[in-house]
């Protein structure tokens, strides 16, 4: 049964009013602008090209005046060119993977890191956990920072960590089983793939000890929160974050309420803009998240562009505004033939096809001058022969009426796509210009 709070667990921010909140969030946004104006050039360069000055903030509003900042940016400035403090005052240093062979690098202050503990310790005692609970985490160690952010937030709140990591989930399965963990972190897609093995070895999932997971580091939906429920008997919680703003911990999820991750406003403010004009957007309408970092020493990020496509909403379970589901993102939506594509709306229509598997890739190649679709994707390994074209083909028809695209739907050997232990690669663009 989930474990609601009581008020006196929380944090006063967290039952704050209205109008605290939104004071708390101006004076840390002075700050914060300031700080970064004085601090890092390339950031003064382009305010004063814009036209505007730190001192011009004198509401949350005037903010939409100020420049964005692109993960570009972080590569152009590559490594440390954005620092804004002495590179001796840091901590740590994590980055992120690049397509151009250059990663983005962020920085953190000890204040940043033991901010970013307690917010993951926020998140995990959202989702139900206590001190003296024990965390199974199963995101990647190392520079991506889902691991250490994990790790360092569960012992923030006074938790035992289990530091698996991803991989070896064969041994993933053997801890759980024998270590007794309460709660787990992992990508959605990787505890599937556990889950797979657990079946494999004729264990039953949903006989753990788990009684919830947090899971990040990739968009997933609401088909797939039922089957992660269902295959595990846990409640499957959403938390939400981004390696240039911080790392997890940004948003996440109450599990007495499991209504969209609680962004921390007290930390970041955010806005939904339109991701072609660049406008803000009403309250409520759809669009690509901004992200301003309200505490953040050593790298902080002004109006940080994310490209996740969601929409803000009203506060429930905290005083703080809650994101929806992230639909995809503004840099990987698929263009196939005047279609706008994103891979979770076919994850929708695969978990909704009994005796599919979850695990599918998307690879999508130009013949002649039309863009063709193909979904590689397994059946459960008690199918095969004609039941498994019989769901192939019913999943074909159902991404032409649903979405509108002719794919070519191709059964793949249980077993045979790439698994990931970390972010799950659902796409390869095939497609060459020219």
């Amino acid at each position: 049964m989930p474990v609601s709070p009581a008020s006196s667990d929380l944090e006063p921010i967290e039952r704050a009013s209205c109008d605290e909140l939104a004071h708390l969030q101006f004076m840390r946004l002075k700050a914060v602008l300031r700080h970064a104006y004085e601090n890092v050039a390339p950031y003064r360069s382009r305010c004063e090209a814009a036209g505007v000055h730190w001192g011009d903030l004198r509401s949350l509003e005037d903010l939409e005046r100020f420049p964005f900042t692109h993960k570009s940016d972080l590569r152009e400035h590559y490594p440390f060119g954005l620092l804004a403090v002495p590179r001796a005052q840091l901590a740590r240093v994590h980055a992120s993977s690049g397509t151009t062979g250059r990663p983005t690098v962020v920085a953190y202050t000890r204040a940043d890191i033991e901010t970013w503990a307690g917010l993951v310790a926020r998140s995990i005692r959202a989702a139900g956990g206590r001190p003296g609970d024990m965390v199974h985490v199963a995101y990647g160690y190392g520079l991506f920072t889902g691991g250490l952010g994990a790790h360092y937030g569960a012992e923030a709140l006074g938790c035992t960590v289990v530091p698996m990591s991803g991989g070896q989930t064969q041994k993933q399965v053997q801890l759980i089983c024998e270590l007794e963990p309460d709660l787990i972190m992992v990508t959605p897609s990787y505890l599937l793939a556990i889950g797979e093995e657990f079946e494999r070895q004729g264990r039953d999932p949903r006989g753990t000890s788990l009684r919830a997971g947090l899971f990040g580091a990739e968009p997933w939906t609401e088909a797939m929160r039922a089957q992660i429920e269902g295959r595990f008997g846990i409640d499957a919680l959403d938390i939400y974050g981004l390696s240039e703003v911080m790392g997890p911990g940004v948003a996440s999820e109450c599990v007495e309420s499991k209504d969209g991750p609680v962004i921390w406003e007290d930390h970041f403010y955010p806005e939904i803009i339109d991701p072609v004009s660049g406008a803000v957007r009403a309250p409520g309408e759809p669009g690509e998240l901004v992200l301003t970092t309200l505490t953040k020493q050593a790298l902080p990020m002004i109006r940080y562009r994310t490209r996740d496509l969601t929409a803000l909403l009203p506060p429930t379970s905290r005083s703080m505004r809650r994101m929806a589901k992230i639909t995809g993102r503004s840099d990987d939506m698929l263009i196939i033939r005047g279609v706008n594509l994103f891979p979770t709306q076919i994850e929708e229509l695969v978990l909704a096809t009994q005796g599919l598997s979850p695990h599918f890739q998307l690879h999508v190649r130009r013949s002649g001058h039309l863009d063709e679709l193909a979904v590689l994707i397994e059946p459960r390994p008690e199918l095969a022969g004609e039941r498994a074209a019989v769901l192939a083909s019913m999943l074909a028809g159902r991404i032409k009426t649903l979405i509108g695209l002719t794919a070519e739907v191709r059964l793949c050997a249980p077993g045979t796509l790439e698994r990931s232990s970390g972010k799950s690669q659902r796409v390869r663009d095939l497609r060459t210009d020219g």
